[in-house]
């Protein structure tokens, strides 16, 4: 039997990056699984690499109607929620004084609405005793030039998880968040970047990391379920999953 064997997991973000390798250890380990995404091919992808162990829903996390949806194919597919992963995010890298509206507005859409109301609208199919996890970013922390507006969006979540953290008590649900710094994914953590940005980026992370190197998908991955399942007297916590850069070592 495996160690989720029986759980039932919501993976809003699942279909690439840090949210795919999160369906994935979930899978392995028996649990039923549904999970999100609104880009077309990458939701075809993992179909394709998946096959029936997961429900791939598309659904665009900027719209509440779609939120509606996601909580009627959770009533279908799985009947309610042990763990419910919210991973949505997209980033515009720009300083302040050069940020547009248009991406400001798309981010905290996505990032900040997007979350909120995914949680919201699937609260009542919670289990008491399950627990939510929020991704963040070291951005909150670090101040890093150019992301204003992304650290914003990321650290109104970390807010809300603290508040809804404390509002779920009576029904012992833990809500914690995962907050990773440099990691391999796709993307970089830098969706609106070019190929280009995105590997100059990559070197000064490793520079300034004080581990030296990305951390990995899988990385992360296990800090998400930790959080999920092993960390029954935890509620109300961020990790940091940056290899120190979020703690200011040296």
């Amino acid at each position: 039997m495996g160690v989720y064997e029986g759980r039932r997991a919501v993976v809003v973000g699942g279909t690439h990056g840090i949210g795919l390798g999160v369906v994935e250890d979930l899978l392995a380990g028996g649990a039923r699984v549904l999970l999100t995404g609104n880009n077309g091919k990458n939701l075809e992808a993992v179909r394709e690499r998946l096959g029936p162990a997961a429900h791939a829903l598309r659904a665009d996390a900027a719209r509440v109607a779609d939120a509606d949806l996601l909580a009627g194919a959770v009533r279908e597919h799985l009947g309610g929620i042990d763990l419910l992963h919210v991973n949505v995010g997209v980033s515009d890298f720009a300083p302040v004084a050069e940020a547009a509206e248009e991406s400001f507005d798309r981010m905290f859409a996505v990032n900040t609405k997007g979350a909120f109301f995914s949680v919201q609208r699937l609260l009542p199919l919670m289990a008491d005793g399950g627990a939510i996890v929020f991704t963040t970013s070291v951005t909150n922390l670090t101040g890093s030039a150019g992301m204003g507006v992304y650290s914003g969006t990321k650290a109104a979540v970390g807010a809300f998880s603290r508040v809804l953290a404390s509002e779920l008590l009576p029904r012992g649900i833990r809500v914690n968040s995962v907050a990773p710094g440099f990691v391999h994914t796709p993307s970089g953590g830098f969706t609106g970047a070019t190929e280009a940005e995105r590997e100059e980026m990559g070197r000064m992370g490793d520079e300034i990391t004080p581990m030296k190197r990305h951390g990995t998908i899988a990385e992360v991955a296990r800090a998400v379920l930790f959080l999920g399942f092993d960390a029954t007297f935890t509620t109300g916590a961020e990790l940091p999953v940056d290899g120190g850069l979020g703690q200011g070592l040296q």
